[in-house]
């Protein structure tokens, strides 16, 4: 028999016996058909899928890594190769491959989406990405997931928790942790009222718990609550002054709603971490906006050591260095603001330093990572 004629009784055979159930044999039809046709993408898609139902996740990998190799556009495969990474313990690659697969385009499947979202969501939390983690598991919560294992990855995602495994089943802090999580899906499924009530509940009953007042001043500011949210995060700072978090989030809100009362929260986020370089920028802006330029200087340009394509950032140095009358370092920031500005593709500030900067700061602290001193 031909090498092509053999190939396509094996691969009809390998087809039929999955079709029917009969994995075993499927398997080592398919195997054998690649064998002889290597670039036969759909075959190492039917053995990469029987193999991951079977829970055979090193052998379904490989065959994921040979599908996108042959069809490098298939962002569904890309996904599965992450779930199946997941499952091997390669955190770094599964998110990669995840989101990689995101990008491409999955299959229009709810059910794959569902699982896709979940599994990026708990890498984003176990890598300390928990802005990124937040909005994707909301997302889920959005789109009818409401299992225990989603409310826990939420609730360790909003008290900052990045530990592979959630707390023991039947312990206090397990229950504050699903609670928690189950009061930020509320939010995610925009039911604003019913998560409030779950978030007061839990808060008042555990007001000394880590991160939990963090977690209820995040949700009363993305309900516009801005008093409340600076309370809660007021609250945080009480039960954990080092909280250098809660510190930035409270200078963020009042930034140019009152800007002069949030400059010491900003100095406080400063002395808790003097080598980041977002509380610097933070305290350059609210110092800038108070029309302390000559403090807001030196704030701005250890900043610009941190973020140095970060165009608002020239933005509000050229308005400080002019202001201080220092016209040709003011021109340079300003030249610098305009090359980011096209190189990045962003839009160019109005002619004021205020809603665009005010959305990069929210940007800055939502980007919030591992590499964060704890709170």
């Amino acid at each position: 028999m031909k090498p092509s004629a053999a190939f396509t009784a094996l691969a009809t055979r390998a087809d039929a016996a999955r079709d029917s159930d009969r994995l075993d044999e499927a398997v080592t039809l398919y195997k054998k058909a690649l064998a002889l046709r290597p670039s036969w993408a759909e075959g190492w898609w039917s053995l990469a899928t029987i193999q991951y139902d079977r829970n055979a996740y090193a052998d379904a990998a490989h065959a994921f890594q040979r599908v996108t190799a042959l069809a490098p556009k298939n962002g569904t495969a890309y996904a599965m190769l992450g779930l199946c990474e997941f499952e091997l313990g390669r955190d770094q690659l599964a998110l990669q491959h995840i989101q990689k697969g995101k990008n491409i385009g999955l299959h229009k499947d709810e059910a794959l989406w569902k699982v896709v979202l979940y599994h990026e969501g708990v890498l984003l939390q176990r890598k300390g990405s928990f802005q990124a983690a937040q909005d994707t598991l909301e997302d889920l919560c959005l789109r009818g997931g409401d299992s225990d294992d989603l409310a826990n990855a939420l609730g360790m995602t909003m008290l900052r928790l990045n530990s592979r495994v959630p707390p023991a089943p039947g312990s206090a802090d397990a229950a504050v942790v699903l609670r928690v999580g189950r009061a930020a899906c509320l939010a995610g499924q925009k039911k604003y009222d019913d998560a409030r009530t779950g978030f007061e509940g839990v808060v008042k009953e555990n007001p000394n718990y880590p991160n939990i007042h963090y977690a209820f001043g995040l949700f009363l500011m993305e309900i516009r609550d801005v008093p409340a949210g600076v309370e809660q995060f007021n609250q945080e700072i009480a039960n954990s002054p080092g909280h250098v978090l809660a510190h930035l989030r409270i200078a963020a809100s009042l930034y140019k709603e009152d800007s002069a009362a949030a400059v010491p929260y900003a100095e406080g986020a400063v002395k808790l971490a003097p080598n980041m370089g977002f509380p610097h920028y933070l305290l350059g802006l609210l110092l800038l906006d108070t029309n302390n330029y000559d403090r807001a200087i030196p704030e701005l340009e250890i900043a610009q050591k941190s973020f140095p394509r970060e165009a608002k950032l020239y933005f509000a140095l050229g308005s400080a260095y002019s202001r201080a009358g220092r016209k040709p370092e003011a021109a340079r920031a300003r030249a610098t603001f305009e090359r980011l500005t096209k190189e990045n593709a962003s839009p160019a500030a109005p002619g004021s330093d205020d809603t665009g900067l005010r959305g990069t700061v929210q940007e800055k602290i939502g980007a919030e990572s591992n590499t964060q001193p704890p709170p």
